[in-house]
C-alpha cells in the first residue's frame, strides 16, 4: 500500500482520537469522519510500516448507526468525533471500550465483568451540555475576523459561533465581542508571528444559577474602548462578571497567570447536588454538570460512607469530589498539585460550612507517603481521580500499604484505569463494581468509576 492508493474497506472500530479503523491489504487504516459499520472508499494519505491513514472519499454503504450531524461544520471541526453516530450506538461503543480495556489490559474475565459492570450512564439530551467554551479568535485568508474551534489536529480556526455542545448565550456574547473588534480595528492574535491582541474568549456558565462569566484573553494588558464593551456585555442577561486574562507568552497555552476583574464579580457560582462551588476563570471544574452529579453520585455510593470514616481524595482539584464526600464522611483530606486549586477548595469548603475537610498542596505521590509514614494518618476510604496518565506507582504502593477498606477510582482513561486496577488487584484488592458515565457525548471520551475492596474482608 502506498500514498494516493484508493481502497475499499469496512470500519470496525475507533481509535482513541475518534478515527475509524478498518483493514486493507493486511494493514490497519485510520479514516476520519467514519462510523463503525460503514463500507467506505478512502484515499491513502500517509503510510507507516504496519498501518496507514486515509481520507474518506465516499460512503458506499452507511452503517445502520450513521445519522446526520446536528452541527453544519461537524466534519471540519475537531471538537466532536462522533456526531455522525447515533447516540445509543455511542453509548454501546463506550461501554465496550471500557470493558475491552479491562479485559485486555487489566486481565479481568468476561464472567466477572458480566457480574459487576453496570450499564453506561448516558444523557437524555446529549447536546448543549458544556458549561465552558473557549473560542480562539483569528482571521481567515481574506483577513476577516473569525472565532470558533480548531480543526482536528491543527490550529486552523473553523468559524462557528453556535456550538451544538455549548449554551445558547455563547453566540450573542461572541458576536458582540467580534463586532466591537471590527468597530475599533482591534487585531486578533496570530500564533505564527506572536502579534495581535485578542487570543481567546472564554465563557463559563452556571447551569443551576444561570450566572455567566466572560473572560477576554489578551496578548496585552488593555483592550481599546474597553469600557464600552464592558458596558454592553454587562447588560446581557445572566452576565455577572467580566474578566481580562493576560497572556503575552508565545505559546499555545490558552490562559496566562494574571487575571484582572473588569466588572462584577471574579467568579460564578454553581451547584453539584447540594454543594455550592465558586468557579473562577482559572478553576478546573467539570464541563458537564448534569453528568458530573451522576458521576460523583456513583463515587459516593461506592464509598458507602457511614459518617465516621477518614477519606483521602487524591488529585482533588478545587475540591469537587472532596466536598461531595464530606457530606457523609467523618474527615476528608484532599491533595492537589495546583496551589490556586487548593485555595478554591478551601474557599468552597468554607462556603458550604464544611469543617471536616483539610487540603494539601503537592504531588499525591509525595504528600500521601509523607502523611502516612511521618504523621501516621491512615484512611478508611481513598478516592482517586488522576489525570489521563493514571497513578504513579508510588501512589498505588502507598495506598496498598495504608490498606483502606475501599478504594474508589474515578478515571478519564479506561486504559490507564485497567493498568492501575491490575496492580491493585495484584496487591490485596478485589474489583467489586465498575460503571461508566458519558461525560462527553459526541466525543470518544468516557469516565469510569471502579470500586475495590480489601480481599481480607
Amino acid at each position: 500500500m502506498k500514498k494516493d492508493d484508493i481502497i475499499q474497506m469496512k470500519i470496525e472500530d475507533f481509535s482513541t482520537e475518534g478515527l475509524g479503523i478498518g483493514h486493507a491489504e493486511g494493514m490497519a487504516v485510520f479514516v476520519k469522519d467514519t462510523v463503525i459499520g460503514d463500507e467506505i472508499r478512502a484515499k491513502i494519505i500517509k503510510t507507516k510500516k504496519t498501518y496507514a491513514y486515509g481520507r474518506l472519499m465516499e460512503v458506499l454503504q452507511a452503517s445502520p448507526d450513521r445519522v446526520e450531524p446536528v452541527c453544519p461544520v461537524a466534519r471540519q471541526c475537531g471538537g466532536c468525533q462522533l456526531q455522525a453516530m447515533d447516540y445509543q450506538a455511542q453509548l454501546r461503543f463506550k461501554q465496550n471500550k471500557v470493558r475491552s480495556n479491562l479485559m485486555r489490559i487489566g486481565g479481568f474475565g468476561e464472567e466477572l465483568l458480566d457480574r459487576i459492570m453496570g450499564p453506561v450512564i448516558g444523557m437524555e439530551e446529549p447536546f448543549h451540555y458544556r458549561n465552558k467554551a473557549q473560542f480562539p479568535i483569528g482571521t481567515d485568508r481574506e483577513g476577516r475576523l473569525v472565532a470558533g474551534f480548531y480543526a482536528g489536529r491543527t490550529h486552523s480556526i473553523i468559524d462557528n459561533h453556535d456550538c451544538a455542545l455549548g449554551i445558547k448565550e455563547n453566540r450573542q456574547i461572541l458576536e458582540m465581542i467580534l463586532e466591537h473588534m471590527r468597530s475599533h480595528g482591534i487585531s486578533a492574535y496570530d500564533e505564527a508571528s506572536g502579534k495581535g491582541l485578542v487570543r481567546h474568549v472564554m465563557i463559563r456558565s452556571g447551569f443551576r444559577t444561570g450566572q455567566i462569566m466572560v473572560c477576554l484573553i489578551l496578548n496585552g494588558r488593555k483592550l481599546p474602548a474597553q469600557e464600552e464593551l464592558v458596558r454592553k456585555l454587562s447588560g446581557l442577561p445572566g452576565v455577572v462578571g467580566i474578566t481580562l486574562n493576560i497572556n503575552q507568552d508565545k505559546t499555545n497555552v490558552i490562559l496566562g497567570r494574571e487575571t484582572r476583574l473588569l466588572w462584577g464579580q471574579e467568579y460564578i457560582e454553581d451547584y453539584i447536588g447540594d454543594v455550592k462551588y465558586q468557579i473562577s476563570p482559572l478553576s478546573f471544574y467539570q464541563v458537564n454538570p448534569v453528568q458530573t452529579e451522576k458521576l460523583y453520585g456513583t463515587a459516593l455510593e461506592y464509598a458507602a460512607l457511614q459518617g465516621n470514616e477518614t477519606v483521602w481524595d487524591l488529585y482533588c482539584g478545587i475540591g469537587t469530589i472532596s466536598l461531595f464526600l464530606a457530606q457523609k464522611a467523618g474527615k476528608v483530606y484532599g491533595v492537589e498539585i495546583v496551589p490556586e486549586a487548593i485555595d478554591d477548595a478551601r474557599r468552597n469548603a468554607s462556603l458550604n460550612h464544611f469543617e471536616n475537610t483539610e487540603f494539601y498542596v503537592g504531588k499525591a505521590e509525595e504528600v500521601l507517603p509523607e502523611k502516612y509514614e511521618k504523621e501516621g494518618i491512615t484512611a478508611d476510604v481513598i478516592v482517586i481521580d488522576p489525570p489521563r496518565k493514571g497513578c504513579e506507582e508510588a501512589v498505588l504502593d502507598t495506598m496498598v500499604r495504608m490498606a483502606p477498606d475501599r478504594i474508589v477510582y474515578v478515571s478519564c482513561d479506561s486504559a490507564t484505569l485497567a493498568r492501575d486496577l491490575k496492580y491493585l488487584c495484584g496487591h490485596g484488592y478485589e474489583l467489586k463494581r465498575v460503571r461508566a458515565t458519558d461525560m462527553f457525548p459526541m466525543s470518544v471520551h468516557v469516565e469510569t468509576v471502579a470500586l475495590l475492596t480489601r480481599k481480607s474482608q
